[in-house]
């Protein structure tokens, strides 16, 4: 990596792109805006092009574009999507050069079609050229919130829990769910960072949205659709809830929606496909979850005293925080997060599975008082999955907010969120 003037906090996906640049000419950085994709990229690249930044970039665009790709390697082609057929210059570039580690693109949006024809506009795939890698904000163990000590990698191989940590009390945990992970907020106080979320927030309602594609849309709007997410983070909230709670249109709904998903500020949690023994069918619907659950409390303007004294509420932004670490956590080692939710009505909050299949279920608790609740859907879970067709889980497992982290005697790992890492 290369030497930096300011500190470099080191990201879980630093590993990932270091490896996918030696396997591939290109590396697409995808993630929100400000979660640290510019920054990261910039501790490999050997040379910068800001595409939204340089002005010499749209007339080269018009006549040598080619002239934009020149540069030591890996060269960094930051905010790509503003200038979308860049991407296909890359792509022949990296047929033509035939060498690994080429070039790394970031964006924090796909690309607008700028009233342009499909045909024109259209863009290959870059199969075979380019991989992919998802950035989201700073988890704990990169804050340096969690310890760590408890791996969830080594949750996969069967590890029973035998560390002594500290633990996070109430005030702590609402206080990061307020901060939130953008880097930009690191060593921010609680006011200052409330300041910053919600100005981001506004961005986002009264520019950003229009920007995907070149489409005016009403801030007012925008604004009752972010509040009507927030208020059902963490929940199988379907469109004709927004309908419903905001007086917005199901088309406009659906068209705010998409772009929000375009600018990756809400990632909603997909429901998991398992073979069960018994008759019942499993639901569809997903969770929704801000990309930083810091964003749900500057939409509704929260504060630390509001969230202390609604602990219900805190209670599914806290799921949506322990679901952005597994997130993280398991991009690390090749899972992806899911959720279950069946007929019969048991719901399991998170299911880890890797792309080999094997999985882990986790429930996710902010105090210790719904410990042997959750234990018993995961039992419930465990026995419902039709192990001839979906292997045994390879671990079951409550995420608390407050308390210690232990192995129960049924086998169940309790583990504070404070500990856990990859």
């Amino acid at each position: 990596m290369n030497d930096t003037t300011m500190a470099y906090l080191p990201r879980i996906t630093d590993v990932e792109l270091e490896r996918k640049l030696s396997s591939s000419g290109a590396v697409l950085i995808r993630g929100p805006k400000a979660c640290g994709k510019t920054e990261s990229a910039t501790q490999f690249a050997h040379s910068i092009l800001q595409m939204d930044q340089d002005p010499q970039v749209p007339a080269l665009m018009g006549v040598d574009p080619k002239r934009l790709l020149l540069g030591e390697t890996p060269r960094l082609i930051d905010e790509w999507q503003v200038q979308p057929e860049i991407w296909n210059y890359v792509r022949h570039e990296v047929d033509y050069r035939k060498q690994e580690a080429q070039f790394i693109l970031t964006g924090s949006a796909t690309p607008e079609k700028k009233n342009k024809s499909e045909a024109e506009t259209k863009m290959h795939s870059g199969a075979g050229r380019f991989t992919k890698l998802d950035m989201r904000t700073m988890s704990w163990q990169e804050l340096g919130f969690s310890t760590g000590k408890i791996s969830l990698e080594k949750l996969f191989n069967g590890e029973k829990i035998n560390i002594i940590d500290t633990s996070m009390d109430i005030e702590q945990i609402v206080e990061r769910i307020i901060i939130g992970g953008f880097p930009a907020l690191i060593g921010k106080k609680l006011q200052a960072a409330m300041d910053l979320n919600r100005a981001y927030v506004d961005l986002l309602a009264e520019v950003d949205i229009s920007r995907v594609p070149e489409i005016k849309r009403d801030p007012i709007k925008v604004r009752a659709l972010l509040r009507s997410l927030a208020r059902n983070t963490a929940t199988l909230a379907e469109i004709k809830t927004f309908e419903a709670d905001t007086g917005i249109s199901r088309p406009t709904v659906y068209d705010y929606l998409s772009a929000l998903e375009r600018l990756m500020i809400v990632e909603d949690q997909p429901a998991w496909d398992a073979h069960l023994r018994s008759s019942a069918s499993l639901r569809k619907t997903p969770k929704r979850h801000f990309t930083d659950v810091c964003l749900a409390v500057a939409a509704l303007g929260a504060t630390k005293e509001s969230l202390l004294a609604d602990m219900k509420y805190t209670g599914f932004l806290f799921e949506s925080l322990a679901i952005h670490e597994l997130r993280v956590y398991g991009q690390a080692i090749d899972a992806k997060v899911y959720h279950y939710h069946d007929s019969n009505n048991l719901e399991v909050d998170a299911i880890v599975q890797k792309y080999n299949g094997d999985w882990s279920a986790f429930e996710i608790k902010l105090g210790i008082g719904q410990i042997d609740e959750a234990a018993a859907n995961l039992l419930k879970l465990a026995s419902v999955v039709d192990a001839s067709k979906s292997s045994a889980p390879k671990s079951l497992n409550i995420i608390t907010g407050t308390g210690i982290s232990y192995t129960r005697t049924d086998g169940i790992n309790v583990i504070s969120l404070a500990s856990l890492g990859i």
